[in-house]
């Protein structure tokens, strides 16, 4: 469907997650692209959250998804509504299937269907429901169920081609004869995820379906029940799964797989839409940033891709970088104090600011950072030698540099003043590494780190001059 014919109706479209466990991306790409297309067409997004599921759903699930959302910024329009809300209208619904005998009462033991399955599979023929239940009278219905008997509810299905178009994928066809009868709920109370999911969608008025790939086998389904209650049909729209790098299907293996877990990694919501908007999509231009407001103006459906989408996770620290460059100091540096010990503001907004260029991640700032909170450093007397260097000229350099800088006043210890000395010794010894490596090295114990002239002006006069004599012992 173009998006010319798409604006001709109103734009409804939803996600729909199960409180079953954290929001993944997967689930916060399928909304993103759903805010992103109701947006795109002046629609409405609506929330719902699926927890018909009662053994496996969990409130503290649901404040993920929820919290997860709100942080991306992918706000809904409509909701959160609770399938657990709406029991009566699912049996409303499934009373309707069973007075007009399209469905029915099945008291097939879970041992039996095992056994006619495993039956199936041997003689090669895919395994679906042989219909021993199909047509029970009412009377014997009625007995069993008085006698209460364990039974579920079954779909009754026409044998004919079913087929759909897909706005991504073009024209899918199935072959119903392959299904059977599937099971739309447990009992009258307890709808199971294919009858809901219709119910819902017909009641909410939705559109459009936009959800990933791993749907289409439960299409065919959902158009059935649809067909067989008289409900219009949504237009579809399968998303390409991601995937790792290897191509199989993304796991915690490849990458952390909770949007939480990006969060709490120092990832940001802007950096993490921007990626996820490429996970399938692609603009068909060189443009690579994007706001939520300006992929809202350009999405289309007919610039997904069909193919699965690599996850890049450098890709996504590239991004995050670009977005922790362009925050004001003051906010990164709001943004950064969880990872830092407490301190004064003013001192961390010069750590903050030391390390703004280099940052991919918020939480890298903890690693950067530690040594100006440490009272002494441990680290091997190797790290101190530069090149070739042996001990007496390692101890030499320290000295030099501890003389240099102690006559450097408290009140003129700044970069420009530390910088002028240091590298007047450094063009004076002819070799600049060996007067700023150990510099480096006697500040923060590390091999890489931020200019040893700005840590030492951040760190001061006292603490840089203990850490230089501190490196001259280490040497003895």
């Amino acid at each position: 469907m173009s998006s010319a014919e798409t604006k001709l109706k109103e734009v409804r479209v939803r996600i729909a997650p199960s409180p079953t466990g954290f929001l993944h991306m997967g689930t916060a790409r399928a909304a993103l692209f759903n805010y992103l297309f109701a947006k795109n067409n002046g629609g409405k997004f609506i929330l719902r959250i699926e927890d018909t599921d009662l053994e496996r759903s969990d409130k503290k699930f649901e404040k993920d998804i929820i919290d997860g959302l709100k942080w991306l910024d992918i706000v809904w329009d409509e909701g959160p509504f609770r399938q657990s809300d709406r029991i009566e209208t699912y049996t409303k619904h499934l009373k309707k299937l069973l007075e007009e005998n399209k469905a029915y009462y099945c008291f097939c033991s879970e041992e039996e269907l095992e056994a006619v399955r495993q039956d199936q599979l041997s003689r090669g023929v895919a395994p679906k429901y042989n219909g021993k239940c199909q047509n029970l009278s009412q009377e014997e219905v009625k007995k069993r169920l008085n006698q209460g008997e364990p039974s579920i509810i079954r779909f009754r299905t026409r044998q004919e081609k079913i087929s759909f178009h897909d706005s991504i994928r073009g024209k899918i066809e199935f072959d119903s004869s392959l299904i059977g009868d599937f099971t739309i709920a447990k009992n009258l109370n307890t709808p199971l995820y294919n009858f809901a999911v219709v119910v819902d969608d017909f009641e909410m008025k939705i559109s459009h379906v936009i959800r990933g790939e791993d749907h289409i086998p439960n299409t065919p389904k959902q158009i059935l029940i649809q067909e067989a209650l008289g409900f219009p049909k949504p237009q579809y729209a399968h998303l390409p799964l991601i995937l790792g790098p290897d191509k199989s299907k993304l796991s915690k293996r490849h990458a952390a797989v909770s949007v939480n877990q990006y969060r709490e990694e120092g990832y940001l919501p802007e950096a993490l839409i921007n990626f996820m908007a490429f996970l399938g999509w692609n603009p068909g231009t060189e443009k690579e940033i994007y706001s939520l407001n300006s992929l809202a103006q350009e999405f289309s459906l007919d610039k997904v891709q069909k193919a699965g989408a690599i996850f890049n996770i450098k890709r996504l620290d590239y991004l995050n970088g670009f977005y922790v460059r362009q925050k004001s100091l003051n906010e990164l540096t709001e943004l950064c104090q969880p990872y830092l010990p407490e301190a004064e503001k003013e001192f961390l907004k010069k750590i903050v600011g030391l390390h703004q260029e280099r940052l991919k991640k918020l939480s890298e700032i903890k690693e950067m950072a530690d040594f100006f909170f440490q009272d002494k450093l441990y680290y091997d007397k190797e790290l101190l030698r530069w090149k070739e260097t042996d001990d007496e000229k390692m101890a030499e350099s320290l000295d030099k540099l501890e003389k240099l800088l102690n006559e450097i006043s408290e009140r003129n210890w700044a970069r420009e003043n530390l910088e002028k000395v240091l590298l007047a010794e450094a063009e004076k010894t002819g070799d600049r590494g060996l007067v700023l490596w150990p510099l480096r090295v006697a500040l923060t114990g590390k091999k890489a780190s931020a200019g040893p002239i700005e840590i030492a002006e951040i760190l001061g006069k006292e603490k840089t001059l203990t850490r230089l004599k501190e490196a001259r012992a280490l040497i003895r």
